[in-house]
């Protein structure tokens, strides 16, 4: 039977302060990779870090921190595109007309209307979840694309400005973004039936 050690406070602030110190940078890595706006990511980070300081005592044992704050900082990253998906969103479409009039151009197109029911809200988690699977499998100007556009409610002509590439390749790269969410998701959907 494995001997359980109590920790002392001292002992419980060095574990804090040495995994800050060594999980920082890498966490900051992983948390940019999901969110373009470098701010956000370190809001993230720090968020992360705040609820890793009060909820030490609940992590089941200190060779998990780093998976536990790995998945805290997973869920604060959904926790975003929840919150920024559930505001009405358009597509910028400015007089730009759509080469696929039949594929959808907007996250809001190819998600399911679940009702307000607890099954519902549970089913909101797994599809965000499926989502940001999905959006790690993109390729990086695809996944920019839908971040920027979709989360981010920034315009094409304002991503045009800024990055030099074209409205027609940026709305390119987002449909193809959305292809693949749209697959990804009608194959979830039938795995759910």
């Amino acid at each position: 039977m494995p001997r359980v050690v109590t920790l002392t406070l001292p002992m419980q602030e060095a574990i804090k302060r040495n995994t800050f110190l060594s999980e920082k940078n890498k966490l900051l890595g992983f948390i940019r990779h999901r969110v373009s706006n470098e701010a956000e990511a370190e809001d993230i980070l720090q968020d992360v870090f705040v609820q890793f300081v009060a909820g030490f005592e609940s992590i089941e044992s200190v060779d998990r921190v780093t998976s536990w704050l790995y998945s805290v900082a997973r869920n604060k990253i959904i926790d975003r595109y929840r919150r920024d998906a559930a505001r009405p969103q358009l597509a910028d479409l400015e007089g730009i007309s759509r080469q696929d009039e039949d594929v959808p151009l907007t996250l809001q197109e190819i998600l399911p209307d679940l009702g307000n029911t607890p099954d519902a809200a549970y089913l909101r988690d797994v599809i965000w979840d499926e989502i940001m699977d999905a959006l790690d499998e993109l390729p990086e100007d695809q996944r920019q694309i839908f971040v920027w556009n979709e989360l981010e409610e920034r315009s094409f002509r304002e991503i045009a400005e800024e990055t030099g590439v074209s409205i027609n390749t940026l709305l390119s790269r987002k449909r193809y973004a959305i292809q693949s969410l749209r697959k990804r998701l009608q194959a979830f959907y039938e795995d759910l039936r």
